[in-house]
């Protein structure tokens, strides 16, 4: 659960940095200063408009449509067939009674329309359907026309040794459209994580930038005095020299922090799509304090993660592999079978009189009896590509808890660091405070001043450090285990 943050540091450091521009060179920006926005915010806004979000939902509206594919297979189809018109007038061969050939000039019409309602059986693999046939047929030249006319018939095909992608498709299909829907969250959360990193990337050096400006300030009074006391004779010129210096160092470090931040805003709004010039960061407070332990991180993730998902699903598509392997290479045959009522007759109506029974069988089969191996081959093929998928599936799956289990035990290091780097950064600010007092007054040396700030310095820029990678680790436990910790309820697609 989340603690309380430190007293000391934390607030002074949220005072000193909470409006810092994030284009520090337009003056329009500085005449109208937006609101602040919090790194919960910006995350908010770069999930909703940011180009990786956009095509993450486009991933995710995709994987819905194949899904819906895989649904469709197993529900009855309406199929409507024909040609209308079959026409042709040409000149063809026509076997004579006598058995010679003679090329005549035909004008006909050969026509059908079907209609039938076909269902797969995911069981076998077969398909049966019901159908309804109509045939015309015009001789235009010998003025003849006939119908021929099948109203209804009952049909099944059935593979017999081949390969049934349905019923592995029943068992697959569906993983694969829940690890859609776990990837979609994940997605999110990384970019969240991204977006965080991001937005320290500009924190860290408009600190830089901040910090260069009161050196500056500081430098500039420090250089005045030292130049009154040079004229009285109490100060060296080496030590003048150096305050000079250190004051040109610092306008150097503040040039380059504004230009180093304006680089990071850049990367920042090509990521988000934020408009740069008008947005301003503020300091985030500490990331939540939470208690995860490594069993409670492995437990989430092994129950949210779609890589849980995908490791069963890869196992599936191997076994499924060798079943293709061997439903294509040995004895395979189709069965055929349809019955039904069907005449022709030279009106349309009359085919209706008088129906006859039609019944079809037919067994087609095809065994290789000699193929040099070839069968055995592709087969044992097929079993070494398992084997190997096994393999590394096992490997995976041990890196995989390993990343949670160490992820969630940083979590407790990461905090007692914060803490430690808000309490150095509070205390360097109030040593350097003293010792720039005491420096006005004589009583230490420019060196020790010197040191004091750079303490100082170093200090400030270690906290933003240990702030960035509390925050970082949050987003990245969210992202291993699918599990919000802070709220105690797993993340759910939006």
């Amino acid at each position: 659960m989340p603690t309380r943050e430190p007293k000391v540091g934390l607030r002074q450091a949220s005072r000193l940095y909470t409006g810092l521009l994030l284009l520090l060179a337009t003056p329009a920006a500085a005449q109208h200063e937006p609101a602040s926005l919090s790194l919960s915010q910006v995350i908010e806004l770069a999930l909703n408009q940011s180009a990786a979000a956009k095509q993450t939902q486009t991933t995710r509206d995709k994987s819905f449509w194949q899904w819906r594919t895989y649904q469709a297979n197993y529900r009855p189809q309406l199929g409507l067939q024909g040609t209308v018109p079959g026409f042709s007038r040409a000149v063809t061969p026509v076997v004579q009674p006598d058995g010679t050939t003679d090329f005549r000039a035909v004008r006909i019409n050969n026509s059908n329309l079907a209609l039938s309602v076909s269902q797969n059986i995911g069981l076998t693999g077969g398909q049966v359907f019901v159908a309804s046939e109509v045939q015309r047929f015009d001789d235009f030249n010998g003025r003849l026309k006939r119908y021929n006319n099948q109203p209804v018939a009952i049909g099944l095909t059935q593979p017999i040794g081949k390969f049934n992608g349905l019923k592995w498709d029943r068992r697959i299909e569906p993983l694969r459209y829940e690890e859609s829907q776990r990837q979609f969250v994940e997605e999110r959360e990384t970019i969240a994580q991204r977006i965080t990193e991001l937005y320290f990337d500009v924190l860290e050096q408009q600190v830089n930038a901040e910090v260069a400006s009161q050196n500056v300030q500081a430098n500039e009074e420090l250089l005045r005095i030292g130049k009154q006391r040079y004229q009285l004779g109490r100060l060296s010129q080496s030590d003048l020299l150096r305050l000079e210096l250190n004051l040109l160092n610092a306008r150097q470090a503040m040039a380059q922090g504004q230009l180093d931040a304006q680089n990071a805003a850049v990367s920042l709004q090509s990521y988000t799509g934020l408009r740069a010039e008008t947005v301003r960061l503020g300091v985030p407070a500490a990331a939540p304090r939470l208690v995860v332990t490594a069993e409670q991180a492995l437990g989430q993730a092994r129950q949210n993660r779609s890589v849980v998902l995908a490791f069963r699903r890869r196992l599936l598509q191997a076994e499924r592999e060798v079943a293709l392997a061997r439903g294509t290479t040995g004895f395979q045959a189709l069965l055929a079978a349809n019955l039904g009522y069907v005449n022709q007759a030279g009106n349309l109506w009359d085919t209706y009189l008088s129906l006859q029974n039609q019944q079809q069988v037919q067994l087609t089969f095809a065994l290789p009896l000699v193929d040099w191996g070839k069968q055995k081959s592709i087969v044992k093929t097929a079993e070494l590509t398992r084997r190997q998928v096994q393999t590394d599936v096992a490997q995976e799956e041990t890196s995989f808890e390993l990343n949670v289990q160490v992820q969630a035990t940083q979590l407790a290091t990461l905090s007692q660091q914060l803490d430690l780097a808000a309490r150095a950064d509070s205390l360097a600010q109030q040593r350097y405070t003293i010792a720039q007092t005491t420096y006005k007054v004589g009583r230490i040396s420019l060196t020790d001043l010197t040191i004091a700030s750079a303490e100082k310095d170093q200090a400030r820029r270690a906290y933003i450090l240990a702030l960035r990678a509390a925050w970082v680790a949050h987003y990245r436990l969210r992202a291993l285990t699918l599990y919000d910790f802070e709220r105690q309820q797993p993340l759910a697609a939006k």
